[in-house]
């Protein structure tokens, strides 16, 4: 037993996740989503399959998913019922790829940014970007890849799967920056990446419900200029200051 008074050592709370009989990891999602997507072989196929996704994306960001029919995907696609069954099995495997769409959309507004996040200038030019898109929309919209999960991911799990993956393509490019910065000397040599990185993606999310529900792109700027500060405590050289009781 422990004397009283004294809390006993726990470890992380990242590693006191209690296991479970089917657990979806970063890498059995893709290998999931890899083993889903039969993209058409001709330029004319994989032309209306992105028709018919673009279609139904712009519908679930307008209306939600959940108020989305195939019926409405069709008009606004301007395809046949058999045109969007050649490319889909049901409503649950459109909306996975509606998921992969919008996660594509995302990066291609920052891929000037992410390119190489393996600097301070450059991670904080990555964040200006995230608060112009916003200033740029008057604080609407959300993030396109976060919206989704409230929607989908209790009820389609394949969505969900492509959804984590999502976020793992948009994290890998700061997990990358940030190793090459701990190589070089410039990150303490114990900094905990993947730690920095869940942290540095929950601010981005936290800041954008934030900035969606008032309407105020300052929320995701304080948001980012803590995950920054964050960040920057990690440098190398930098004097940590035990938190322990």
């Amino acid at each position: 037993m422990e004397p009283a008074g004294e809390v006993p050592d726990r470890p992380p709370a990242s590693q006191r996740v209690v296991a479970r009989d089917r657990v979806w990891t970063i890498e059995s999602s893709r290998s999931y989503t890899s083993r889903m997507v039969d993209l058409p072989k001709t330029a004319k196929g994989r032309a209306t399959r992105a028709r018919i996704v673009a279609a139904a994306a712009a519908l679930v960001r307008e209306r939600g998913a959940a108020e989305t029919s195939l019926d409405e995907v069709l008009e606004r696609a301007a395809v046949s019922k058999s045109q969007l069954y050649h490319y889909f099995q049901d409503k649950a495997d459109l909306l996975r790829a509606v998921v992969a769409h919008q996660a594509d959309t995302v990066l291609a507004a920052q891929e000037l940014q992410l390119q190489a996040l393996d600097g301070w200038a450059a991670i904080r030019a990555w964040f200006d970007r995230l608060i112009a898109l916003q200033v740029e929309g008057q604080g609407s919209g959300g993030c396109p890849i976060g919206s989704l999960v409230p929607q989908l991911a209790e009820t389609n799990e394949p969505a969900r799967a492509e959804l984590a993956v999502s976020f793992d393509r948009w994290e890998g490019h700061l997990r990358d920056g940030l190793a090459a910065m701990r190589a070089r000397g410039e990150l303490r040599a114990d900094a905990d990446i993947e730690a920095l990185v869940t942290a540095t993606m929950a601010a981005v999310q936290g800041g954008l419900v934030l900035t969606q529900a008032r309407r105020d792109p300052t929320q995701l700027a304080r948001a980012l200029d803590a995950a920054y500060a964050h960040l920057r405590a990690q440098r190398a050289g930098v004097r940590q200051v035990s938190t322990e009781l």
